[in-house]
């Protein structure tokens, strides 16, 4: 086990309401995990060999493609942030999450649960470009992230806050007894943070197994009172950053995490219990998994953007420097995009954008959204349907 079991006494609060049968003191027991930082233990060959060769996939993913297609790393990105929120039950079809990002984009309203996917998406491109390149990590770096992540969310009031409060997953709403697992009660959390943002820096283990280490030991600290998961996730690539694993691609780690996810609960359990290779290998196999259909879909778009180029060429036919051109580099990371964001984007001047905009449109790359009006946007078809087979981990 790593860690200790503390038997405690859940105080009942008379003037909080809660049903009758919960109207009364109980007992629980809360986990406390030892420290990560200067852990050391010897992986078995078996799954050092796997864990190389996982981390040669990530590799090669990050090698082959930029900056060619740099773009690829928002779409990428959004990916693993769009899995990590459906693990914790956030889900918009993405179609409608690329529109919600169009919306954002140019000030507008979104839903709530859309709204709190941008979120999380925002808060991972805050991870892996801001907190990862800091040369200091430390718990300022993980509540930023954590306030990015939450402040689009119902309960913002607690983006960003270190929580001082006992919580506990599963059971019921009202006290941790019964509970499915009980993270370390609150005066423990500052000196747990203190030593994970110490676990993020060192270099003691490989790359890929300092990712699973800090990830599951996160998920066991629990230091805020929501977003736990979706901020451990994006931990991930920070590590996977700041080791020079993962410079410009992110593997989405999550969809594979996601498609088991009684596993992932599963190998998050028995690494408190102290079974941590068995932990590492779930880790490990979601990692190359991942990875491997990363390639395939930056292939994928590749030959997509390749078909819109022959497009342009058999249709309005531009000249070589004509914004319609870079307009397509861009596309994979907004599949819905407004004509302020092509500008902004490519560089190109509004009229340029315009005329782009008319271009690809006419050859059937992009097709609008709605009637004409003043922030209308338009979507390439065929991105979004690559997306959504990426996003449901989909080989294809």
């Amino acid at each position: 086990m790593r860690g200790r079991f503390i038997k405690k006494t859940w105080a009942w609060e008379p003037r909080l309401y809660a049903p009758a049968r919960y109207r009364k003191a109980c007992s629980y027991e809360a986990f406390v995990p030892d420290f990560l930082a200067g852990y050391s233990f010897d992986l078995s060959s078996g799954l050092a060999a796997s864990v190389a060769e996982a981390e040669h996939a990530i590799g090669s993913l990050n090698t082959s493609a930029h900056p060619a297609l740099a773009p690829f790393a928002r779409l990428l990105l959004r990916t693993e942030s769009i899995a990590s929120s459906k693990i914790e039950g956030l889900q918009v079809g993405p179609r409608q999450l690329a529109r919600a990002e169009s919306r954002a984009e140019t000030g507008g309203k979104l839903a709530p649960t859309a709204a709190e996917i941008v979120g999380n998406i925002e808060a991972m491109q805050l991870a892996v470009d801001e907190a990862a390149a800091d040369a200091g990590f430390g718990v300022a770096e993980i509540v930023g992230v954590h306030r990015r992540l939450m402040e689009r969310a119902p309960n913002v009031r607690i983006a960003g806050v270190v929580r001082s409060d006992q919580n506990w997953i599963g059971g019921n709403d009202y006290n941790p007894c019964g509970a499915d697992f009980v993270p370390p009660p609150p005066e423990f959390v500052g000196e747990l943070l203190d030593d994970l943002t110490v676990a993020v820096s060192e270099g003691g283990f490989s790359p890929l197994v300092q990712a699973a280490l800090v990830h599951a030991q996160f998920e066991t600290v629990h230091p805020f009172l929501d977003g736990n998961g979706r901020a451990g996730r994006a931990l991930i690539h920070v590590v996977l950053r700041r080791r020079g694993l993962a410079a410009w691609y992110v593997p989405p780690i999550s969809v594979r995490l996601g498609a088991e996810r009684e596993r992932y609960i599963e190998g998050l359990t028995a690494f408190r219990m102290g079974d941590v290779e068995g932990w590492i290998e779930r880790f490990t196999a979601a990692a190359a998994q991942s990875a491997a259909l990363a390639t395939d879909y930056l292939e994928a778009v590749r030959d997509l953007m390749e078909s819109w180029r022959e497009r342009l060429r058999g249709g309005a036919a531009p000249r070589s420097d004509a914004a319609a051109w870079a307009l397509i580099d861009v596309l994979p990371a907004h599949p819905v995009i407004t004509a302020p964001v092509s500008a902004a984007a490519t560089g190109r001047s509004k009229a340029a954008i315009h005329a782009a905009i008319e271009q690809l449109t006419e050859c059937g790359v992009l097709e609008p959204l709605g009637p004409l009006q003043r922030n209308r946007s338009w979507e390439a078809l065929d991105l979004l349907d690559l997306m959504k087979g990426l996003e449901e981990g989909r080989p294809l």
